[in-house]
């Protein structure tokens, strides 16, 4: 599904005639639905012992939500059933990543094997999208996007329930994370190199349809970027060096990857510096998830992602809104604001490397000081 709205639902906003500070308050609800109804829904959804419902029932709203937006024009009409939308549709990721970290742990599956199935499904969505592209009127975009959100609901019903060892009563609660330093320059470093990709999510397909690039060549470079992240997931099981270290290296890599985009080269050097999306993103996530798993207790994973996409969207929704403005003055160079974000990302992680590696568990609520 995101294969399909990552790339082009902000080409549909624009064909359809919202402007470009609209689009960057639109596109930054799910970033805010993440911190304010997400970590509720995924604490209560773990506490439970639901996530595989929760699944279901959000990517099923999730669809009946894009069915609405595709009869909207208006921009303010648009943003609140946007806003609402985002309330269902955001926790999807922070529970499916909740419950494949679950699985990470109870069956000794590894994440980034798993994961790449998702990266995949995205590369199909973009080309078959951006192919569609050039034979369909642009204002129709949003059907394409609710076809795979249908789709999505249709296949969560194969999601199988997890069968977890019980939890004492004597555990850690989800709260006791937030106490944690460790836990929040995890967050820190997270929030700011993954939040560096605000502008690319929400208006490179803008900048390269400017730059005369056709729908499929704009799917290409989409997809390039996920071929590379499906690489490193691939491999990261062979991965020797510390978590810290590879986060270390994906802030490095977005340094010079939004420095690269920012001067808008040809379409041939584009396709290269869209392959260090496997680091920028994909070594970025791999590093951040294998602290995860070795620092947080396992009925506390989804409740972790939850807070992890939670204070990131904080971040994100403030980063997509700014970076339409910046946009809207400066093009292309938006992407230095996200180099220097990406940038700081990297110093939290410096800052505090020594003692993330020698951290091996939450031992209590009050945890590592």
């Amino acid at each position: 599904m995101l294969g399909t709205y990552l790339p082009f639902f902000s080409v549909w906003l624009k064909n359809i005639g919202i402007d470009a500070q609209w689009i960057g308050i639109i596109t930054a609800m799910p970033s805010l639905s993440r911190f304010t109804v997400l970590p509720f829904i995924t604490a209560f959804a773990e506490r439970r012992n639901i996530l595989r419902e929760a699944m279901i029932a959000m990517a099923f709203l999730t669809a009946a939500g894009f069915v609405v937006i595709g009869f909207l024009r208006e921009p303010l009409p648009i943003l609140i059933a946007f806003a609402l939308l985002a309330c269902v549709w955001t926790p999807l990721s922070p529970l499916s990543d909740g419950y494949a970290l679950k699985g990470v742990v109870v069956y000794g599956l590894n994440y980034g094997p798993m994961r790449l199935w998702g990266s995949a499904s995205f590369i199909v969505g973009a080309l078959v999208c951006g192919a569609l592209l050039d034979v369909v009127n642009y204002q129709h975009l949003i059907w394409i996007i609710v076809a795979s959100a249908v789709l999505s609901a249709f296949v969560s019903l194969g999601l199988m329930p997890l069968h977890a060892p019980p939890v004492t009563a004597e555990a850690p609660r989800a709260s006791g994370l937030l106490k944690q330093k460790l836990f929040w320059a995890v967050i820190g470093a997270h929030t700011l190199i993954q939040g560096s990709h605000g502008a690319y999510y929400g208006f490179s397909s803008i900048i390269w349809q400017g730059m005369g690039f056709s729908g499929f060549s704009i799917a290409l470079l989409w997809s390039v970027g996920v071929i590379a992240e499906i690489v490193i997931f691939a491999i990261s099981p062979r991965f020797t060096l510390e978590a810290t270290t590879l986060v270390i290296i994906g802030a490095a890599s977005a340094i010079i990857r939004w420095i690269l985009t920012a001067m808008e080269p040809r379409l041939e050097v584009l396709i290269a510096v869209q392959a260090m999306h496997g680091l920028s993103f994909g070594i970025t996530q791999v590093g951040i998830y294998t602290l995860l798993v070795r620092s947080v207790p396992h009925h506390l994973l989804a409740s972790a992602q939850g807070y992890l996409v939670a204070f990131g969207g904080i971040v994100s929704a403030i980063t997509v809104v700014m970076s339409g403005l910046l946009y809207a003055q400066f093009g292309s160079g938006v992407y230095f604001a996200m180099a220097a974000m990406g940038a700081a990302g990297g110093v939290v992680m410096l800052l505090w490397r020594k003692r993330l590696d020698a951290h091996q568990g939450i031992e209590s609520e009050e945890g590592l000081e």
